[in-house]
């Protein structure tokens, strides 16, 4: 089972970017659970939102404390902290504009496996808006494979209907965009 923990905003799709991506599983026949994790309900709070996803079926239904991976919608919110309870070998899978270096610092010297994109400027260039979540899953299936790229589309139409379209440009600009490395 693949555990995802998303950190965001509000208002930067952190929670619909878990949906889609448990929809574009379900869609290749796997199993697939998301949801959100609130505090303050508003735009700019920090929130969070989990994924699972497994070829067996789920049983468990809480919040993910021990992610294999994290999706950072915001770069604000990167600090050694967001790390905490990352399982040994997980993976990072960052909105950045920088370097790996520096994103690597900004971590707090993290050695492991690393992706980052900029997401924030995908969003601007595409959606004309900074809501960087579609563009953050390409990024995910470029670092982790989870899902394919395909499985998005249907995804994509049946949860953003008429903005479906964009953001799926989104997600492919992205992956090609990813950068990855310590896998």
């Amino acid at each position: 089972m693949l555990e995802i923990r998303f950190h965001g905003r509000g208002g930067q799709g952190a929670v619909t970017s878990a949906e889609i991506l448990a929809l574009a599983a379900i869609e290749e026949g796997k199993y697939a659970q998301a949801m959100p994790s609130f505090g303050p309900e508003r735009r700019g709070a920090p929130v969070a939102a989990y994924a699972r996803i497994s070829d067996e079926e789920i049983l468990v239904r809480t919040g993910i404390t021990n992610p294999d991976c994290l999706v950072v919608l915001d770069a604000s919110l990167l600090s050694p902290a967001l790390l905490k309870g990352l399982k040994e070998g997980g993976m990072v899978v960052a909105n950045y504009d920088k370097d790996e270096a520096s994103l690597r610092e900004r971590l707090g010297g993290f050695n492991g496996p690393l992706a980052f994109v900029n997401a924030q400027r995908i969003a601007f260039d595409v959606l004309g808006v900074a809501i960087t979540n579609t563009a953050m899953l390409g990024a995910l299936v470029r670092a982790t494979s989870v899902v394919s790229l395909e499985s998005f589309d249907k995804a994509m139409h049946e949860r953003l209907g008429r903005v479906a379209e964009k953001n799926i440009v989104a997600v492919r600009k992205a992956y090609e965009e990813t950068h990855v490395s310590g896998k």
